[in-house]
Formats: C-alpha cells, sequence, structure tokens
C-alpha cells in the first residue's frame, strides 16, 4: 500500500501539470479547482463518438440505399399509370318538353322518381283536342261520301258518253232521211203541173223540207257535242282524283287531330329519374316548354387527360376509379374512346392561335371511360361529381 499511494499522486500531479501546460493562459493555481473526474468523461465521450462514428456512416448508406430504392420501386409501379382529378361522371340527360297546348290536369310523378319507358307524366286537358277529332273525322266521312258519288258518276259516264254519241250519230242518220224524203216530196211538188196539185201541198212539202234540214242541222250538232267521250270521262275521272285528295286530306287532319289528344298525356321516353321538374297541376304549358329533365340509367366517366398523357391510351385499357362523394366505392373500367379534338375546340370562342401573340397551353383531352363494376345500386351516383380515374397503360 505504501508503494502504490507514491504512484498515485506521481499521476495526479502529472495531470495536473499537463493541464496547466494545456492551458498557458490560465491563471496559476485555476488547474486545483478542476476534478480529476471531468477529464476521465471527456475523455470517455471522446471514445464513445470515434466508436460511433461507423455506425452513422453506415446509417447513412442504408438510408440512402432506401431512397434511391423506393423511387426506383415507385417509378416502376407508376410508370404505366396515368391518373387525373379532372373528371366527373356523364351520362345522358333528356329533356321533356309538351307538343301540345293546355292545362295540367295530372302529375303524375315527383322529384327524383324513377320511371319506365311508356309511364305518364302528366295530363293535358284533352276536351279541345277531343272535339278537334270529331269535326275531323266529321270533315272525313263527308270527302269519303262524295268520293263515293264521283266514284259511281265516273263508272256511269263511262258508259253513257259512248252511248250518248251513238245515238247522236243516230239521229244524224235519221235526219238525214228525213231531209232526203222532205226533199222528194218538195221537187215532185214542184214538179208536177198546177193542176195536179194544190198550194196547200206544195206549202206542206216546203215546209217538211225546211223541218228536215233544221232537224238534221240540230242532231250533227248533238252529235258534235257527243263527239269527245275520252275527254268528258276524263274530266270525270279528275273529279274522282280531286275529291281522293280531299278524302286524303281529311284523312290526314284525322290523324293529325288523333296525334294531339294522345300528345295531351306526356309519357316518359326511356328509363330514368325525373330531374329538374318544372311543373305544377294547374299550369298552363306550350309546345316546347321544358318541364321535366330524365336522366338514363347508363353512366360513364369522362376524364379530361392532359395531351402529354394519351401518348400511350388506347381503347380497352382498365382504369381503377375513385369517387370523391364515397371514398369506399371502388370502380373498374375501360377506356371506351379519345376524342378527337381537345375540350377548348369544341367551346363557342375557339382560340384563334393564329392571331397575335401565341402562347402555349397544355390543352386537355377527352376521354370517355366506361364503368364495368363495382356500382351499388343502393348508392346514388349522380352526373357531374368528381372522380379520379387511374388508367393501366399495359
Amino acid at each position: 500500500m505504501a508503494d502504490i499511494e507514491p504512484q498515485d499522486q506521481d499521476r495526479q500531479g502529472g495531470k495536473a501539470q499537463r493541464s496547466q501546460d494545456a492551458e498557458p493562459g490560465r491563471p496559476q493555481g485555476a488547474g486545483k479547482d478542476r476534478q480529476p473526474h471531468e477529464d476521465e468523461q471527456e475523455h470517455r465521450q471522446e471514445q464513445r463518438r470515434k466508436r460511433a462514428l461507423p455506425y452513422v456512416r453506415i446509417a447513412m448508406v442504408v438510408i440512402l440505399i432506401a431512397l434511391i430504392g423506393g423511387g426506383l420501386w415507385y417509378w416502376q409501379a407508376t410508370k404505366d399509370l396515368e391518373d387525373t382529378d379532372d373528371a366527373y361522371t356523364d351520362g345522358r340527360a333528356v329533356t321533356i318538353a309538351p307538343r301540345v297546348t293546355g292545362q295540367v290536369v295530372s302529375l303524375d310523378v315527383n322529384d327524383n322518381q324513377f320511371v319506365h319507358r311508356g309511364d305518364p307524366l302528366i295530363h293535358i286537358d284533352p276536351r279541345d283536342y277531343q272535339a278537334a277529332l270529331e269535326r275531323a273525322q266529321g270533315q272525313l266521312d263527308a270527302a269519303k261520301g262524295q268520293l263515293l258519288a264521283s266514284t259511281h258518276g265516273f263508272d256511269v259516264a263511262r258508259v253513257n258518253f259512248p252511248a250518248r254519241l251513238a245515238a247522236a250519230q243516230a239521229q244524224v242518220k235519221e235526219a238525214q232521211a228525213n231531209l232526203f224524203k222532205a226533199q222528194t216530196d218538195y221537187r215532185r211538188q214542184q214538179n208536177l203541173p198546177r193542176a195536179a196539185t194544190t198550194g196547200q201541198q206544195v206549202d206542206y212539202a216546203t215546209a217538211a223540207l225546211r223541218s228536215a234540214e233544221a232537224q238534221l242541222a240540230q242532231a250533227e250538232a248533238s252529235a258534235t257535242e257527243a263527239a269527245p267521250v275520252k275527254p268528258n270521262v276524263e274530266q270525270i275521272g279528275a273529279q274522282v282524283k280531286q275529291l281522293q285528295g280531299t278524302v286524303e286530306q281529311a284523312d290526314a287532319d284525322v290523324r293529325t287531330a288523333q296525334l294531339n289528344l294522345g300528345y295531351c298525356i306526356v309519357r316518359a321516353p326511356q328509363d330514368g329519374w325525373i330531374t329538374k321538374r318544372n311543373v305544377e297541376q294547374g299550369n298552363y304549358v306550350t309546345p316546347g316548354q321544358q318541364i321535366f329533365s330524365i336522366v338514363s340509367p347508363e353512366v360513364w366517366i369522362t376524364a379530361n387527360f392532359k395531351e402529354n398523357q394519351i401518348n400511350r391510351m388506347r381503347p380497352g385499357q382498365p382504369v381503377a376509379i375513385s369517387v370523391d362523394a364515397y371514398p369506399g366505392l371502388k370502380l373498374k373500367g375501360h377506356v371506351d374512346s379519345v376524342q378527337l379534338g381537345s375540350g377548348s375546340k369544341f367551346t363557342a370562342f375557339p382560340p384563334e392561335n393564329a392571331t397575335g401573340n401565341f402562347v402555349k397551353i397544355v390543352q386537355r383531352v377527352p376521354v370517355k371511360i366506361v364503368i364495368d363494376s363495382g356500382l351499388d345500386p343502393n348508392i346514388p351516383l349522380p352526373l357531374g361529381i368528381s372522380v379520379e380515374p387511374t388508367v393501366t397503360l399495359k
């Protein structure tokens, strides 16, 4: 023990001396205040830092490798994917408008109600159109009666006109025969001696001759009047055709009146949901006035991709669709078609890049995406809500 203690004192003296040598500007006697265990703690911390340095370097290398690997994995996983948040649900919305004027006497549907094709939507007062139908039916019946009478007259005319001509020609021959007899009698009376005849007989022969001449002229006139048989028959035929046209016109009026009467019941042209109802019972409606819209059950996605995203996009490629309104609803579909024109091309005022200063703007091209599966019949999917489609470009 006596040998060890002087050595400890020498170590302590040496440390104090080194401390004073290491700090030349320190006042004399300051080293005496420093505790020996503080130097040991600094030494141990230095040793720990030296031992921890390789592990820190290894950790940094591992983190760097992980970042590079994660970046490569993300690039590999997303290089064949294209997505956009400029997309929404789309479908067909049919505008319903009446085709006749009148007062709504019955309203058969309500807002957001599902209807089938042919279901009645509203009833318009039909009394005016019923009266118009009856009036048109009466005119049709009258025209048919006139046509029937004219048709019978045409059949009779085809027989009567040739017979009338034949009778006139026969009368001409008879008149010619009577004229020949009268001429013969007249010449005989003129050739007889005055003692063999009387003045009265001569007068009778002269009168008979003049009467026969008049009868012949009358018969020839009748024959001339009856001669145009074909034109007379065709004239009656033309009257028949005219009446046939009248009947057809009256029949068209009847069918128009029937249509107008049928239009008093406005029916659904297709299956769908009633939206934008703009009519109430008792309203007075006119043709072309929008009273309903019907949204068809068929829904698809219209996605506006940037023009640099459609390079590898083709019809048939699978699409995963998320709906903003229903985070739990996951839809699957496929690319149906790519519109042959950017969205700005079909606006009311398309840009004229050939005039003024040109600034290049990335255009968006509408892509139609058909939904294949994932729809829930209990969850409505309104038109125009936001979705996010992701197309797999394989």
